[in-house]
């Protein structure tokens, strides 16, 4: 509660909170409310925006609803988001634990497994891997995941190296606890704090990464996301580039709503930083 409460102070995070909110209200049920086929042709192409109170945002190249397209959207590319961040959090959190839990070579082991996968930078390994693969919804959340861990696990590792000293670790050790029940039960929910404003940026990543890998041509084809907008759309950039423009403002502001959450999470859960914003 104390976290709403620190939330609620925080107006730019509340302004975030709001935008998001809607935007996954749009996800949700924007696609029965309106019923428009993001894949129909409905109109000449190139129609503007505002030209015809039916296609307010206008036409694409095909003469397809950009705002069919762009409501539709919002489903794909905030669950590529959400699913690849949830994906890289499931396989960091368990590798930086056990490093930071056990240390020694099992630490020395899984950090330079860990070292692999940042030596490429991560753009470029996602790239690859969907070039690799068939590109797909699939594949492109996989390879956003992919690149996506290791700084979970090098930040997970880093609260469990301060914390499994701590007292209360200590006793439940003498208490006879399994390893397992300590790093379960004792050390990662003390260390939650920094994964959760982590893991509101990492879907702002995963979001931007999509869409640049749409923009080269590897996004799925048979997917409508924003990403895929843009890409579809980067060929005729003088002649229409509205039909950029708008997706590329969705993007960004579902971006910046995550930005500005993580930071107000990064606020309400770090009392050092809420207790400086107060004085």
């Amino acid at each position: 509660m104390n976290i709403f409460k620190s939330l609620k102070r925080n107006k730019v995070a509340m302004v975030g909170f709001g935008i998001l909110f809607l935007l996954v209200i749009i996800a949700i049920f924007g696609p029965y409310l309106y019923d428009g086929s993001p894949w129909k042709m409905v109109q000449r192409p190139f129609l503007p925006p505002f030209q015809d109170s039916k296609f307010p945002l206008g036409t694409d190249t095909l003469g397809r609803d950009v705002l069919a397209g762009l409501i539709h959207g919002a489903r794909i590319s905030l669950l590529v988001g959400l699913i690849s961040t949830a994906i890289a959090l499931l396989i960091g959190i368990p590798l930086g634990a056990y490093a930071g839990y056990y240390g020694g070579w099992v630490d020395e082991v899984l950090m330079r497994f860990t070292e692999i996968f940042q030596t490429v930078p991560s753009f470029a390994l996602a790239v690859v891997l969907v070039a690799i693969f068939e590109p797909t919804v699939y594949s492109i959340t996989g390879a956003i995941a992919i690149v996506s861990w290791p700084p979970v696990a090098r930040l997970v590792r880093g609260e469990f190296l301060s914390l499994r000293s701590q007292e209360y670790v200590l006793a439940a050790k003498l208490n006879g606890q399994t390893n397992r029940n300590i790093i379960l039960k004792e050390i990662l929910p003390n260390s939650l704090s920094p994964i959760i404003v982590l893991a509101s940026l990492m879907v702002a990543s995963a979001i931007l990464l999509e869409s640049s890998l749409s923009f080269l041509g590897l996004g799925d084809p048979e997917i409508m996301s924003w990403g895929y907008m843009i890409g579809a759309a980067k060929t005729v950039l003088r002649q229409a580039w509205w039909l950029s423009f708008i997706p590329g403002v969705a993007i960004a502001v579902t971006v910046l709503s995550l930005n500005l959450l993580g930071e107000g999470l990064n606020e309400a859960l770090n009392p050092k930083l809420s207790g400086n914003r107060e004085n």
